[in-house]
């Protein structure tokens, strides 16, 4: 059949549902016609047959069949570089490069996945760290929009699968800072707390603490630094891989991250604070596996805003770990 496609399924997406997958990609396609290809066998994972539940590997090849008009209302195609400043641009982010692995410093504010309204991201401007004649690099994980820090890159496909066995595996070693209004009792422990996606009151998906139903969620934390019971520096070492899982546990013991909209209750940011209406969380360091063998461990600095507050505080941040 002309126009069928076969699309890689890329790190990032690994371990989502099949009917996830198209959701994200082809929002347009009514949940009863995927239903009807995947009866008829038109969809495909890896030459099988498969099901909507069906869980995703990174690398494996998914048949697309011609979808109508379905195909020109999907997301928009992922951007390319398209000018010299994009490639300069996403050079100055580089913190490690080696033959397998590129780490980028990620700054707040840009997505790393394009989506709808979202022109310029991350995953549209890594081609431009590509030498010539070599595979366009891949995505092995995310962060959110609004948070900073260590995001890594695979240079070939065979890299993208075994970062991507490490996160899911959880022998990644993750450890975040962030600035939390007030100070957490105990101030070293862990958070158990499961996590569901939920429709908000306003219709739009939101992700919330659910024991019955959610899914395992582990945060180790301490204190780093506090000032007085206003604010205190927090260490964040998620086990668990969930999303928006650091902002959710922060504000599950009452102590939701400086600049945090979305799970702060109302009280995002500080009177007085210079820059708290952004959401103060950075990745830090990564530890993993490198895909050839020993380890590899990445640290970020933290972008300027967020440092600005630090010392606002008195917070020395030179040197922490």
């Amino acid at each position: 059949m002309s126009n069928v496609r076969q699309v890689a399924v890329s790190a990032a997406d690994a371990d989502i549902r099949l009917d996830r997958w198209f959701k994200r990609h082809y929002p347009a396609l009514k949940h009863g016609r995927l239903e009807k290809l995947l009866r008829t066998g038109q969809i495909r994972v890896d030459g099988s047959r498969a099901k909507g539940s069906t869980r995703l590997e990174a690398g494996q090849s998914i048949r697309v069949p011609p979808l109508g008009e379905e195909a020109s209302a999907a997301l928009p195609k992922r951007q390319e570089f398209s000018a010299a400043e994009d490639v300069d641009w996403i050079w100055s982010l580089v913190i490690h490069r080696d033959e397998d692995v590129i780490a980028l410093n990620k700054p707040p504010g840009i997505a790393v996945q394009g989506g709808r309204k979202v022109s310029r991201h991350i995953d549209g401007l890594i081609g431009g760290l590509a030498g010539k004649g070599e595979e366009r690099p891949r995505l092995v994980h995310r962060l959110d929009r609004d948070t900073s820090g260590v995001l890594l890159i695979a240079r070939r496909a065979r890299s993208a699968a075994a970062l991507a066995e490490a996160f899911r595996s959880r022998e990644a070693q993750k450890t975040y800072w962030a600035l939390v209004n007030g100070v957490p009792s105990p101030e070293r422990g862990s958070i158990d707390a499961a996590i569901l996606k939920q429709a908000g009151p306003d219709g739009y998906e939101k992700m919330a603490e659910d024991p019955a139903d959610g899914k395992e969620a582990i945060t180790d934390y301490r204190v780093i630094e506090k000032a007085g019971r206003k604010v205190a520096w927090l260490s964040l070492m998620p086990r668990t891989g969930r999303t928006h899982q650091l902002r959710i546990h922060c504000a599950g013991i009452g102590t939701p991250i400086l600049g945090d909209r979305k799970y702060s209750g109302g009280v995002p940011r500080l009177d007085g604070v210079p820059g708290s209406d952004s959401l103060h969380l950075h990745a830090r360091t990564i530890d993993l596996p490198h895909p050839n063998g020993g380890r590899l461990e990445v640290t970020a600095e933290m972008p300027a805003g967020m440092a600005e507050t630090f010392r606002f505080f008195g917070f020395d941040y030179d040197g922490a770990d």
